[in-house]
């Protein structure tokens, strides 16, 4: 029997990543379409998988930032700035995308559903005093509740520190971050079948019939974000490389955006990211750094989400919006997406915050908030591919920028 299964499974060992990873999508739907019952008991692979990739990313993340800043020789160039820039200009852009898309496609809300408990940031202050507070936080707690921004502190304070460490340290070090990435391989090698549970379950569970009432809200936040994904993102790339950003535009997607789509969850992602820019041979001081910093800042899916339900809301209650009203409310969503924790439904708390620009009461706008987790199963699922496989894109294309320079 083991022999047989063993057989069978061979040619499917032999495929790549990506073509498994489609299978698990396509047995998922099918499970779910012929036996939810079935479907719904395989969620504990989802499960699995999600846990192990946000058990194993903050540690990867400190060892990995420790050891290539300890490591890092001087005059090395790491292009952290231009990333930096990069991750702003695209999630202003983002969000000024979506501002456009609300004027051409006003959405109506039916605002009757019941209210979702949540405790929203008041303005841009409190979350700027958010994300201070978090940095300085104690680094074991830090480690363990996957506060990415105190990870980073911490890792790139001992780094430095560590740069005059002896070779023995520094090599422990190195070893140490080669034997945690090899876990990582190792929990991603199974995504497929977590990708399997996760699709199963979902469609199990919500299947498509909570998203048509509000399919033309969900239509104008994911035509946005694929607008955004293969039109403005590519531009940028463009204005930085010259070159055709389609190819490196086509990778991040397949190798990023599939299973963030899934795993709902930015800092889940990190592992499978970090393993993309080893594989596009990208600067690893750089991808170290960035990608982590990427999951908790870069965030043009919410750019998005909090710019066009906002608009949708002003909308429905009849508030006049004019345009440099709208580009002020750009601003504050790029600067609020900055602050949304890389988890699942981070973006829609600060709905109510972005609201109060208009004069719109927290209690209507909480209401409007549970309209967003009603299609948060796309919603959600779409931002993070967005924001994610963004990280990866915007990393490379100033990496890419920097070596056609010197070449």
């Amino acid at each position: 029997m083991i022999a047989t299964l063993q057989t069978l499974g061979r040619p499917l060992m032999r495929l790549g990543l990506i073509p498994q990873i489609a299978i698990g999508i396509v047995c998922g739907i099918l499970l779910a379409t012929l036996a939810p019952d079935t479907a719904q008991s395989v969620s504990l692979l989802g499960q699995l998988f999600i846990s192990a990739l946000k058990a194993v990313a903050p540690i990867l993340v400190f060892i990995l930032v420790t050891a290539a800043i300890a490591s890092h020789q001087k005059g090395q160039p790491t292009h952290i700035r231009s990333v930096m820039v990069l991750y702003v200009i695209g999630t202003l852009v983002a969000a000024l995308v979506a501002v456009v898309a609300s004027f051409a496609f006003p959405t109506t809300l039916a605002l009757d559903r019941p209210e979702v408990s949540g405790n929203p940031p008041g303005d841009i202050i409190e979350i700027l005093q958010n994300l201070l507070l978090n940095a300085v936080a104690n680094p074991v707690t830090a480690i363990m509740e996957g506060n990415f921004i105190a990870i980073l502190v911490w890792a790139i304070g001992l780094g430095i520190m560590l740069r005059q460490a002896s070779d023995g340290t520094r090599t422990l070090l190195g070893d140490l971050s080669d034997a945690i990435s090899n876990i990582v391989r190792l929990v991603i090698r199974f995504a497929p079948l977590g990708i399997f549970g996760l699709v199963a379950n979902t469609l199990a569970e919500s299947g498509m019939n909570a998203l048509l009432d509000y399919g033309h809200l969900l239509a104008v936040i994911v035509g946005c974000m694929l607008f955004v994904a293969l039109v403005t993102n590519p531009l940028i790339v463009y204005w930085q490389t010259r070159e055709n950003p389609y190819p490196l535009v086509l990778t991040c997607l397949r190798g990023s955006a599939i299973t963030a789509f899934f795993t709902r969850s930015s800092a889940a992602n990190i592992p499978v990211n970090l393993e993309l820019c080893k594989r596009l041979k990208l600067h690893a001081d750089t991808y170290s750094i960035s990608i982590p910093l990427g999951a908790t800042v870069n965030m043009c899916g919410a750019a998005i989400t909090i710019t066009v339900i906002t608009l949708s809301a002003a909308h429905t209650l009849g508030i006049g919006v004019d345009f440099p009203t709208a580009l002020l409310l750009c601003v504050v969503s790029a600067l609020a997406a900055c602050g949304v924790s890389g988890v699942a439904g981070g973006s829609l708390l600060l709905i109510p915050m972005a609201s109060n620009l208009f004069g719109i009461s927290t209690d209507v706008a909480m209401q409007v908030v549970a309209i967003g987790f009603v299609i948060s199963v796309v919603q959600d699922s779409t931002e993070t591919a967005l924001n994610s496989s963004t990280d990866v894109l915007f990393t490379a294309a100033a990496c890419r920028r920097k070596e056609n320079a010197q070449a």
